[in-house]
């Protein structure tokens, strides 16, 4: 426990997962048994179907037992790479947790070896052959699988290159990603509280920009850079390096943008993400009303950066963990009492890691596993109204795991675009059950301001994340090695025209880049977060307007996984998100949000 935990308890203390349903302790001989299991079955794979996949005698039968198998060999892999990330994610300062998590990657590897052929044989089967297996009742279950691989075909190397690029990923891309977590979460920022130095996680000193206390803000901002200053270096060097790797695999495997791989993976085309992020600059008009409107409630003549997430009016200073888990299950339950119930089981089976620790990763996710254990929930809960938000978010993320394993492994995942579906989804059943039962206005508005500036984050704030990443992308392809410098001037070159006039960039804040891992573990990633907030939005409307017939069409989605296309899954739902007009529509309803707030402050004030 560090400095600032020991006077402010949030009751997430001793709240820890209990990983056994996925190994017992780094020690225990069943990781070194699944390991020789799988390589075995591997190697016995590779000598069973290596030349019979590409073949123009290929049976449905034939291919359905290879996917099954490979699928089984697949998941068994999954489960000890699962288990090695989580146990370093608790405590990245322990040398043990980073040697186990580098020798897991370095076996999987050795396993995938004698599995890769399978993919390349399969993009390399001629369209016809391959067209008429899929349509075989036999392969139904695994047929968007089967289609998605073959949309990589311009994309895949021979097999000899597509093993050195493997196999040099343990130590490349995945080494500095290692590296850049061990540095961010074990620095230890010094910030000066009440006339003393307190060394704070990174999880406790962003804690404290969303504090009442504009003086504590401000020492939190001003920890936070020198923090980072200090470890620049290593830090810029980092985004340097996976930035060109990025780079040299583009070239490699024939991507023209450096956002088109995270298109395929997403299952997106680019016209649709131009129109989204398009659509949110549009608006950011209602991000400059709404921080100019916060700025004349806080009586403040210049607004900050380190204002943005002050409280409206004093919250209460901790929401007790038991007291969270309450307002969850029961928000939850007046969607689906299903959903209450699996909620449930993360509580009641220590699938929720939550409190403060030196050494843990920051942040907050949920974390699949495979489908033949169970998802798990790591946060870093502080007592704040917006960790309560947070918990009902990832375990969104956790009930949509859940319910998707049933697609098995192949297919239980979703793409990026719909993976924050059930997440955002959650955070909303939550705020309205809040603001609906909360009758006094000054609360009301605290709950509103406090849920648009959680939507600013995920919707406008997202958008100008991929917009720096294109900007460092391209820098980086065209002028070379970038400097901390250069970087921070894209970083404030992308940020301010979300702003406009209403809020300050501090000198600090140009530095701040340096913490984001999806910048690090999953290039353009962010831009997942306006769809699925945007996406939410709609559904959100068609269940208050559908009710009891839309929810078990939602559950159904959830439950539907990654087993086909996104466009396919939602038009389930009644969504198209091919119109152009559908992004413009969550917009609308949001802007009815931040009038909404505005009109509140009218009522108090009058």
């Amino acid at each position: 426990m560090t400095e600032a935990t020991e006077t402010t308890l949030s009751g997430a203390e001793g709240i820890t997962w209990n990983l056994s349903d996925l190994y017992l302790n780094l020690e225990d001989p069943q990781i070194e048994k699944d390991f020789k299991d799988a390589f075995s079955k591997a190697k016995s794979f590779e000598e069973k179907y290596r030349g019979k996949i590409n073949s123009e005698t290929i049976t449905p039968t034939f291919l359905l037992k290879a996917v099954k198998e490979l699928e089984s060999i697949s998941e068994q892999t999954g489960k000890l790479i699962s288990y090695a990330y989580l146990m370093f994610a608790t405590d990245t300062s322990n040398p043990k947790h980073g040697a186990f998590l580098q020798s897991i990657q370095e076996k999987t590897t050795e396993i995938r070896k004698h599995l890769m052929f399978f993919e390349l044989e399969w993009i390399a089967l001629p369209d016809e052959i391959a067209n008429h297996l899929l349509e075989d009742e036999a392969l139904s279950r695994y047929s968007h699988f089967l289609q998605t691989e073959r949309r990589y075909k311009p994309h895949k190397l021979n097999e000899p290159e597509e093993k050195i690029l493997d196999e040099k990923a343990n130590t490349g891309s995945r080494a500095f990603m290692r590296l850049f977590d061990e540095v961010i979460n074990n620095i230890r920022f010094k910030v000066k509280l009440d006339g003393r130095i307190k060394h704070l996680s990174e999880a406790e000193t962003l804690a404290l920009l969303y504090d009442t206390d504009r003086n504590k803000r401000k020492a939190g901002a001003i920890g936070l850079t020198k923090g980072l200053k200090e470890n620049a270096h290593v830090l810029t060097y980092i985004f340097n390096i996976l930035v060109q790797d990025h780079t040299s695999n583009d070239r490699l495997r024939s991507f023209t943008d450096p956002m088109a791989s995270r298109h395929l993976d997403n299952e997106i085309d680019k016209p649709t993400v131009d129109a989204l992020m398009t659509s949110c600059e549009k608006n950011f008009d209602m991000v400059e009303k709404y921080y100019n409107l916060k700025k004349r409630l806080l009586g403040l003549k210049k607004f900050h950066d380190y204002d943005r997430y002050s409280p409206i009016f004093p919250e209460r200073k901790t929401i007790g963990y038991k007291e969270s888990k309450k307002i969850v299950l029961e928000a939850f339950g007046l969607l689906s009492p299903r959903m209450a119930e699996i909620a449930k089981e993360f509580f009641d089976n220590s699938w929720i890691d939550a409190e403060l620790r030196s050494g843990k990763r920051g942040g907050a996710f949920s974390h699949s596993t495979v489908p033949s254990v169970h998802p798990y929930v790591f946060l870093n809960y502080t007592g704040r109204l917006r960790d309560v938000m947070t918990l009902a978010h990832e375990l969104g993320h956790g009930i949509h795991q859940y319910l998707s394993r049933k697609q098995g492994y192949f297919q239980c995942h979703t793409p990026l675009t719909t993976a924050e579906t059930a997440s955002v989804f959650g955070e909303m059943l939550v705020f309205h059950t809040l603001k609906e039962s909360e009758k006094d206005p000054k609360t009301r508005l605290s709950l509103l301001c406090s849920k648009l500036e959680d939507i600013f984050a995920t919707v406008f704030r997202q958008v100008v994340l991929t917009r720096f990443e294109e900007k460092l992308h391209h820098a980086r392809r065209n002028e070379g090695e970038l400097t901390s410098s250069r970087i921070n001037e894209l970083w404030i070159e992308a940020n301010k025209p979300m702003f406009g006039d209403s809020v300050e960039l501090t000198k600090d804040y140009a530095w701040w880049w340096m913490y984001i891992p999806h910048f690090i573990h999953s290039p353009f990633y962010c831009y997942a977060y306006s769809f699925g907030e945007l996406l939410v939005i709609a559904l959100y409307q068609k269940y208050q307007n559908e009710r009891n017939l839309f929810v078990p069409r939602y559950i159904e989605l959830l439950s539907s996984g990654g087993s086909d296309a996104p466009e396919k899954l939602l038009a389930r739902v009644g969504v198209d998100i091919t119109d152009p007009n559908f992004w413009q529509g969550g917009l609308d309803l949001l802007r009815e949000m931040v009038n909404e707030a505005v009109a509140l402050v009218d009522e108090l004030r009058n």
